[in-house]
């Protein structure tokens, strides 16, 4: 059975159930003072923590959709490469290959015209070499005959760290948000690029282009967009192109905006920091690249660097999250500049987790609707 799967939390939670019930039915036989009856004390109350703390493990995970596997957990996860299906006479088929399909949640028959469609993809990065699964959200408007011709607005959207792609379809409902506003007028019809910014697993690259390792901000500044483009019916401008993340993804999504705004014409960073962190996870991610490591702080770029022509919405709590005081100084920073155009969801309370975050995006899908083009 799989890490996610509900028959596996269902029957830990009963496997720590029958434990608890088992060490009260025994206790009784077991209050002596002989070392098998201390032995037995022992190993049930063990036993019992253990289920407990498996089954709060797996539930936490269910929620936040930290791990996808057991291979993810335990830091084996070897799934990275990609088959590329070849055309007749040998040429290939393109960067990106549509692996599955399903229905937007809530979205009637399911039909895609009505509903709209959720496409996971294999993305093979033509200059990085980085191969990488995602999820695309197709807008109902985007099988409609009518629009045959027109093309859509695209905005990546990436997780925090380590983080699951489908933690943004079944627990965020970024796609079923997004149809919904779209209906409602509230937002225009817009392509989704749903993903992890761990694009080399198990590191966590910060969306860095590391020195002699994974060059993921290439990845998401070049090879994402062109392979994405090739396949779909997207609009090629920065002005067509935005990205949104949470957490790790976050910092990504307001990093890969400042540093290409000839890509990207907007960036939302939910929950986001501003520095990328080196610890255990990220290994060495500059190789003592004193430029690179100040770029990657983006308060040091905003004051550093010509300030980059995008726009950039930020999220925070006054109460709940770290990030607060930090979110309030990049945006006197960034208003400072004069060129970068800067908006904010300020909650008064919020943690860093989906509950926060699915009360900020909504009006992030609005606010990036806003500032993108469709041509």
């Amino acid at each position: 059975m799989g890490l996610t799967s509900d028959k596996m939390l269902l029957l830990s939670v009963l496997f720590a159930l029958l434990l608890f019930v088992g060490t009260v039915w025994l206790w009784p036989r077991l209050a002596r003072t002989g070392w098998r009856a201390v032995s037995g004390r022992i190993g049930l109350l063990l036993a019992t923590q253990l289920a407990l703390f498996v089954s709060v493990g797996l539930t936490a995970n269910q929620a936040f959709g930290f791990y996808a596997s057991w291979a993810d957990l335990f830091g084996r996860e070897t799934d990275q490469g990609v088959v590329v299906d070849h055309a007749a006479g040998g040429a290939p088929a393109g960067p990106l290959r549509v692996v599955d399909t399903r229905r937007v949640d809530g979205g009637g028959s399911g039909r895609p015209q009505y509903g709209g469609q959720i496409q996971k993809v294999a993305v093979n990065g033509r200059t990085t070499h980085i191969a990488t699964p995602a999820y695309v959200y197709l807008p109902p408007e985007y099988f409609d005959p009518q629009y045959r011709t027109r093309t859509f607005p695209a905005a990546v959207v990436l997780t925090g760290y380590p983080g699951t792609a489908e933690a943004l379809v079944d627990k965020l409902h970024y796609p079923r948000t997004a149809r919904e506003l779209a209906k409602d007028g509230r937002m225009q019809p817009m392509i989704l690029v749903m993903m992890r910014p761990t694009v080399a697993p198990p590191r966590d690259t910060e969306c860095v282009d590391i020195p002699g390792g994974p060059q993921t901000e290439s990845f998401f500044a070049k090879d994402l967009p062109d392979a994405v483009t090739a396949h779909y019916r997207v609009g090629r401008k920065p002005g067509s192109w935005g990205i949104i993340g949470d957490s790790t993804g976050g910092y990504c999504a307001l990093k890969l905006a400042m540093h290409h705004p000839e890509v990207y014409g907007a960036g939302a960073g939910l929950s986001a920091y501003y520095k990328a962190p080196t610890d255990p996870t990220t290994g060495d991610l500059f190789h003592g690249n004193a430029t690179l490591r100040n770029e990657a702080d983006l308060h040091w770029f905003l004051k550093n660097r010509s300030a980059p022509e995008t726009s950039l919405l930020v999220t925070s709590s006054k109460v709940g999250e770290s990030n607060f005081k930090a979110t309030q100084k990049f945006i006197e920073l960034a208003k400072a500049t004069g060129t970068t155009r800067i908006s904010s969801i300020i909650l008064e309370s919020g943690g860093h987790n989906f509950n926060t975050w699915r009360r900020e995006i909504p009006p992030t899908l609005e606010w990036i609707s806003g500032r993108l083009s469709d041509r």
